[in-house]
This record gives structure tokens, sequence and C-alpha cells, in this order.
């Protein structure tokens, strides 16, 4: 097995339960079949949930691509405890009549290079616990400042204290975080409401497949690495194959033009990533 499933996950739901139904549906009882996310979604976040099955594993580290794209919506006036809709108020405050003017003002110092302080509610690590874990026992710790980057960030629409947001930003980004810094430079307080991600990497919402198309056609939903990492394909014939698997340097009658390659044998099988120095191909990720 080698190869992406682009799941439309909906709210509800984690991202572990759906690799275990994708485990299932590649017939794989026994629960070995490697799985691999670019990028986990909550359980109460809906949308792209890009995942790699057996050897494409390997190939995550590959993917260069790993901006977000998200839809969100922002609710103004009240904070919570887990900085989305799931978590009981810590805070109230009101609403400014002039919002709009304040989210005009205000977006725009979120564009760029951004300063987040994780949540407490996140799977970041702090003294071999996962954050949400302490949280949930009542603990607050000290957690390390990350810059990440935000592409792009504007309104789409809103509804009494409800702001429609469409976000692109680098991996890394809580959502969460920015709906409630931007709610504090607008001068009251806020949580997220809805959050559906449109795009992850080279992954898109419209390309996206339920869990049920899964099921009905596997083989069709299954992306070949060479849809998702942009490598050109060299493919060897009889013992350069052979020497290729073995971990082998193999002789190029033609130098790819790129760095990296897929490597493919005679039978269009695919065996792996090699690496061009000069005239030699050096393999870098065997699939045997």
């Amino acid at each position: 097995m080698l190869g992406f499933v682009n799941l439309f996950k909906p709210a509800g739901p984690s991202s572990t339960q759906f690799g275990a139904r994708l485990r299932k549906i590649y017939r794989d009882p026994a629960g070995k079949l490697a799985v691999g996310h670019l990028g986990t979604l909550d359980p109460q976040a809906a949308g792209v949930l890009p995942v790699a099955l057996g050897k494409a594993t390997r190939l995550l580290p590959l993917i260069a691509d790993r901006r977000k794209g998200y839809v969100c919506t922002l609710v103004l006036g009240r904070a919570t405890a887990t900085a989305d809709g799931g978590g009981e108020t810590i805070a109230e405050r009101h609403v400014p009549g002039d919002i709009d003017a304040r989210l005009g003002q205000a977006l725009p110092a979120f564009i760029g290079a951004v300063t987040q302080v994780p949540p407490m509610y996140s799977a970041v690590m702090s003294g071999g616990q996962r954050l949400y874990d302490l949280a949930r026992a009542g603990k607050t710790v000290e957690r390390a400042a990350r810059t990440i980057t935000v592409y792009a960030l504007r309104v789409l629409g809103r509804e009494d204290d409800v702001v429609r947001l469409r976000i692109a930003c680098s991996e890394g980004t809580y959502v969460r975080t920015l709906c409630e810094d931007i709610a504090l430079a607008c001068g009251t307080v806020g949580h997220m409401g809805a959050l559906l991600r449109d795009a992850s990497g080279p992954f898109v919402l419209s390309e996206s497949r339920m869990l049920e198309e899964v099921e009905r056609d596997p083989d069709g939903a299954l992306v070949p690495p060479e849809r998702v990492i942009p490598f050109p394909t060299v493919v060897l014939d009889g013992r350069l194959a052979t020497d290729f698997r073995a971990g082998r340097l193999v002789a190029l009658a033609q130098p790819p033009p790129d760095k990296h390659v897929f490597v493919r044998d005679s039978a269009r099988a695919l065996v792996g990533v090699g690496e061009t120095v000069g005239a030699l191909l050096a393999p870098r990720k065997v699939f045997l």
C-alpha cells in the first residue's frame, strides 16, 4: 500500500478515528497499516484531512507545501476556557458598536509573522504531558511563544456578534488563539465558533472525499505520490532497478533537471525516491 487519501472530516469524530476506519477499508484487520497525517484536525473542526497510507507515510517529510486554509467564525463578546464553543464561559465583555471599523483597523497587524502562545487545550507537550491533559486536571503552565505566518486574513461577513473569517496561514497556527487575539485587539473578548479547513498543502476541499465515497471506491480514492509531490519520475530497467533497491548508486545516461526524483521500475512500480549527485542517482528512500 502506497498512496494518499484526501478525506473530508465532518465535525465530531477525531482524526485518529478516521485513520482506524481507513485501515478497515483498505483491508488491514490486524491494524498494522501505517497511517500518517499532514496535519490533524480537532474533533469539532471539519474539512480537509490528508492521510498517507502505508509506505507513503515516509514521503510526508518531502511535502514542501505546508500552508493551511481555513474559514471560521469568530464569536465576539464571550471568552471560553478552551477558546472555542465547547468550553465554559470565563469572561464576557461588551462588543463595541463600531466593531466593523475596529476589525478593519486590527486585521492588518495579524498578517505576516505573528507570535502566538499555544492554548492550554492543545496537543503541545510540556514536561512529558500533553497540555490538554494538564488543562483537564485544572493546571496551567507557562508556554513558549511561537512565530507563525498569516499569509492572508479577511472578513467574509458579520451577523450580529458573529464574524466570518478566511485565513491562509502556516503550519502550526492555532486559529482559536488567532480569534482570541483579534477580539482583544478590537476591544472585546471572543472565541472561535465553527472551523472549516479548505486546504492543507496540496490537498484542497473541492477534491476531498467523504468516508462513504472512499468505502465505495477505495482504489479510486487513492492519490499517487506524483500528484502530491512535484518530483519528476525516472524509470530504471533491469539491473539498474535492482541496484537502486539494494541501496547502490546508479549511473544515469541523462541526469534529471531536479535534485529529487521518484524512481519506478520497468513494471512502473514505485521503488523509491532518488537524489541526483552529478550523473549518479543515490537512493534516499527505498520501498521494498
